[in-house]
């Protein structure tokens, strides 16, 4: 089978070679024809738009920033859809709010086109080493048709339900990944206004109850000053959108997700939006006008 790959930025890229390196036919695309030279390479074959990508595979992947880009994609004069037939699978890996997901799949439908949905967990460093946590959502059978090209790319794969069970519970964990984040800073200034070790203070807070997988990976990124996670502010900005949408629909009040969706924010307009979303911690250092360095962390995970 092959598989069409469109959008290759810092995790499309990742799990496009993923792909490559298991040996499945790849044809590539994305809107710098530069980011495809490296699976090119690797003996990818590039294709100059996502409907030329269609025409020639059976399945195509898509990793976007955002469900406007993902409209874009599939639905725009030269998207997937307009170089399909009919038996083509649209497997997409971004993250999309549950009604988007729905409406795009549904007009994918109307061109005889089958709809995964398929976004990723656990951050572009696991994805370049293919361990990242795939979450699925739709028909079972189409999900054990794909199930070999989602394990190249994945560890862990999950299939949750029906199309939009995914899109849920990845903005679910997304929202605690950015308030974990913020905890953990606070955690590290009190640490470093009272005087501790910075270094031996991260170990002990990995070593105990008040761990969590984003102390153990983004606060390595924070004592290095780097805050390169490879995950942008406007990134962060959209899921908190979308997880305060779903508190609404469902019911639920999110104060803590509230709160950190504020502080983002601030974030994003002091720093930018294409600020690494771990510099949200920058707040605190900047208004306190002390930093949290401390020798022997990585920039990059």
């Amino acid at each position: 089978m092959t598989y069409g790959f469109v959008g290759l930025g810092h995790l499309g890229g990742k799990l496009a070679a993923s792909l490559a390196r298991a040996g499945f036919d790849l044809v590539v695309c994305d809107l710098d024809p530069k980011a495809a030279e490296p699976l090119v390479a690797a003996g990818a074959r590039f294709a100059a738009t996502p409907a030329e990508v269609a025409a020639c595979c059976e399945a195509v992947i898509t990793c976007l920033p955002s469900p406007v880009a993902s409209k874009r994609v599939l639905e725009g004069p030269d998207g997937i859809l307009k170089g399909a037939r009919a038996g083509l699978v649209w497997i997409e890996m971004s993250t999309n709010d549950r009604d988007s997901i729905r409406a795009m799949a549904d007009i994918a439908a109307q061109k005889g086109v089958a709809t995964l949905e398929c976004p990723v967990t656990g951050g572009v460093h696991l994805a370049a080493s293919g361990e990242i946590t795939v979450i699925v959502g739709g028909e079972a059978e189409l999900f054990e048709l794909h199930r070999a090209a989602l394990a190249a790319m994945g560890r862990r794969i999950f299939h949750v339900g029906p199309l939009g069970s995914a899109s849920v519970i990845k903005v679910i964990t997304n929202m605690l990944a950015f308030i974990h984040l913020v905890a953990a800073g606070e955690a590290l200034m009190l640490a470093k206004r009272g005087g501790l070790d910075l270094g031996q203070a991260f170990e002990v807070i990995r070593a105990s109850s008040g761990n969590s997988f984003v102390h153990e990976t983004e606060s390595q990124l924070i004592l290095n000053g780097s805050y390169n996670i490879n995950f942008t502010m406007d990134l962060a900005c959209k899921d908190l959108g979308f997880a305060l949408g779903f508190g609404r629909e469902f019911g639920v009040p999110l104060d803590l997700a509230a709160t950190t969706e504020q502080t983002f924010l601030r974030a994003r307009a002091a720093y930018g939006g294409a600020e690494w979303s771990t510099a949200v911690v920058k707040l605190l250092e900047d208004a306190l006008k002390t930093d949290l360095r401390a020798p022997g962390f990585p920039a990059e995970l």
